[in-house]
């Protein structure tokens, strides 16, 4: 069932469950995505940014080809602010930080993609974050990522010795990530006002 976040007659929003493609993948097994979905209910749809796969939360689409330029714009020009919220293994002494770690795809692993950091051949990623609680044995943390590498989060928190709870490829497997896509805040591509989209985090 679509979960619908917002909609207008320029953009929608959606809220993407954990284990789902935003596009669809190589083969017939990996054909359902959360585009097929919504283009379903709104064929003329059109995809603006992707989640990984076991990211929930947040994902925009456009409702006419001008407004997914526009939308893309602002995400290359890093003009949209994204908020995501994790659970990571450990408890983290510090209130915020940054991590400034260049990022490159791991060539010697192909199934699954892996993401490694390379101060040397690697792609400039930046990620903020903050802590919002402490628990036992795990804290829960915003993100802020300031570019937008493939596993970003992932690996900057793993790197850091925080990998995110539920992580199978940079920490521990579970049941589920735990890192939610949370807030959007974007200028509306018609009127130009700001938009903050939220999404209730499910962990």
């Amino acid at each position: 069932m679509l979960d619908v976040v917002y909609k207008d007659e320029a953009l929608l929003a959606v809220n993407k469950p954990t284990g789902l493609l935003s596009v669809p993948g190589r083969g017939p097994d990996k054909q359902d995505c959360c585009l097929r979905r919504v283009q379903d209910a709104f064929p003329e749809a059109l995809m603006v940014h992707r989640l990984d796969m076991d990211t929930s939360g947040l994902l925009l689409f456009a409702r006419r080809p001008e407004v997914q330029r526009h939308l893309s714009l602002q995400f290359e020009q890093r003009r949209m602010a994204k908020v995501y919220e994790a659970l990571v293994e450990g408890v983290i002494a510090q209130d915020e930080g940054l991590v400034d770690y260049p990022m490159r795809k791991d060539m010697e692993q192909r199934l699954p993609p892996k993401h490694i950091v390379d101060c040397v051949r690697g792609k400039k990623a930046v990620t903020t974050w903050e802590v919002l609680a402490r628990y036992e044995d795990s804290t829960r943390v915003a993100l802020f990522p300031e570019t937008g590498r493939s596993h970003q989060l992932r690996v900057h928190m793993s790197a850091i010795g925080f990998p995110i709870v539920g992580d199978n490829i940079y920490g521990t497997a579970g049941a589920r990530l735990m890192l939610h896509a949370r807030q959007l805040n974007l200028t509306h591509p018609v009127s130009g006002e700001p938009v903050q989209l939220e999404c209730a985090v499910p962990f």
